[in-house]
């Protein structure tokens, strides 16, 4: 019972607790209360959504990606020279690397800078000087790379998921099937692959 011309407060608490909004229950009809509750919901599917689809984004590769394919690009003709394979690959395809979900973008990014900086630049032996100079100054900026993704893992938006696990796993399967030397520099000649995907998947400011 109630006094006339006084709505009970009432909560619309067959939704979940997290999303129960508070009304005066006969305030409005129903049509239209069941129509704002739904437009509410949608609202927060679409930003839970949106914020699921660019979370990689969130984490910025601060260094200069220009120089690091300028750099690639002054030594690749020689170093693709000494591939004997040229039939084998070691990194997967840039196709493959695209199907990555947004999600596992920052995992796989720091499980390619940990297999280049721990494998493949330690495993090449390089006689040239100038070659290596570059070689060099490439492992700096993944280096320096790997701190800004550093901050992603402390804030825990460096998801982990199984496809990402899987590629990481196809690509240290690939290079152990071939003799250390030829995979380290198969590995470099294939770098392009992954700075082109670096580029395409992250959002990169300069660190000059």
């Amino acid at each position: 019972r109630y006094t006339e011309g006084v709505f009970p407060y009432r909560s619309a608490c067959s939704l979940p607790s997290t999303v129960c909004v508070p009304a005066l229950w006969g305030s409005f009809p129903w049509g239209m209360k069941l129509q704002s509750v739904s437009l509410w919901l949608l609202g927060i599917i679409l930003i839970l959504c949106s914020v699921d689809s660019r979370s990689f984004r969130r984490c910025l590769i601060s260094t200069d990606m220009h120089h690091i394919e300028e750099s690639f690009q002054e030594i690749k003709k020689a170093i693709q020279a000494k591939d004997t394979f040229p039939n084998v690959t070691v990194l997967s395809t840039l196709e493959t690397l695209q199907s990555i979900k947004p999600l596992d973008v920052c995992c796989v990014t720091k499980n390619l800078l940990a297999f280049y900086v721990d494998r493949v630049f330690k495993d090449h032996q390089e006689p040239h000087p100038k070659i290596l100079r570059k070689i060099s100054s490439i492992a700096n900026s993944f280096l320096y790379m790997q701190k800004t993704l550093q901050q992603c893992q402390e804030q825990r938006q460096c998801h982990c998921g199984q496809e990402a696990t899987n590629v990481t796993r196809v690509i240290h399967d690939n290079y152990d099937q071939l003799e250390v030397r030829s995979a380290a520099i198969k590995s470099l000649g294939e770098l392009d692959v992954f700075l082109a995907w670096i580029d395409k998947n992250h959002e990169v400011t300069s660190s000059a």
